[in-house]
């Protein structure tokens, strides 16, 4: 069955508390966790507290991958890959997701397949490996990401779909759904609008509906072929003035995401 989850980033700048409690007052299936520079995020005793406090598990680990985490866990990414795996298999958590590497990461970027299904393995937990989006500087495009940014053509196992990063990338995300098959193994929920040729627009992450995604497609998709992956809310919250604006927001995200689901199924 499929789990509508929230992640921790959600109520970006606030606290990872604030994230658990926000998921289970609003009635979410779980929280994916950010691994970030806040060491509660780090190891599984605060996690698990968290977790037991409101009822709500963690569902998926989110590798230490912005530049803003550059030196948690240290600067080896592999090493980042290997304990975000570690700790969602301690925490019973079933998906550990992972950008492509940075191009400037070398040694990491050529074993970047192998070192993902090496780990899956190992762990026994899936990496999945997300979809990102072309970079620009100055107008002018630039390969940001080894092997790339589009994990549709890369020989791995498992692919988590973002919606606001296909709007970037100028991706229909049914239709990479859809060439995904049974590949697709998780799903952050947002929406975007921007375009890659947009220069002023970046990541939105938006409400899903707020956009020109197909998300709601995608979703009735998902649900009516019985796929039981996990989908996470990960949403910009941050230009809500208060709590009751944040939650209105994530309110709107979860309800869509049942609204949609549901109709599939009935």
């Amino acid at each position: 069955m499929m789990r509508i989850g929230m992640g921790t980033t959600c109520v970006y700048p606030l606290g990872l508390e604030e994230a658990f409690r926000t998921a289970a007052e609003l009635g979410y299936d779980g929280v994916e966790v950010m691994v970030s520079r806040d060491d509660a995020t780090q190891s599984a005793a605060p996690l698990r507290a968290l977790a037991e406090r409101y009822g709500i598990p963690v569902l998926s680990i989110h590798a230490p991958v912005l530049l803003l985490t550059h030196f948690v866990w240290g600067r080896d990414p592999q090493v980042k890959l290997e304990r975000s795996a570690a700790l969602a298999a301690e925490l019973g958590a079933d998906t550990v997701v992972v950008h492509p590497p940075f191009r400037w990461q070398s040694g990491y970027a050529e074993g970047f397949l192998d070192i993902v299904r090496q780990t899956a393995e190992r762990s026994g937990v899936t990496v999945a490996v997300e979809n990102m989006f072309p970079w620009k500087v100055g107008g002018r495009s630039m390969a940001a990401y080894s092997p790339g940014w589009n994990p549709l053509g890369m020989d791995c196992d498992k692919v988590t779909l973002d919606f606001s990063h296909a709007a970037l990338s100028g991706i229909d995300g049914l239709r990479l759904a859809e060439q995904l098959g049974g590949r697709l193994h998780h799903v952050h929920l947002c929406d975007g609008s921007g375009t890659p040729d947009d220069a002023r627009v970046f990541d939105e992450h938006l409400v899903p509906g707020r956009g020109t995604q197909p998300v709601a497609e995608v979703l009735r998709m998902l649900a009516g072929s019985g796929w039981t992956g996990s989908v996470v809310a990960e949403v910009n919250t941050r230009k809500a003035r208060n709590r009751t604006e944040r939650l209105a927001l994530l309110r709107e995200t979860l309800e869509f995401a049942r609204e949609h689901s549901r109709a599939a199924a009935s």
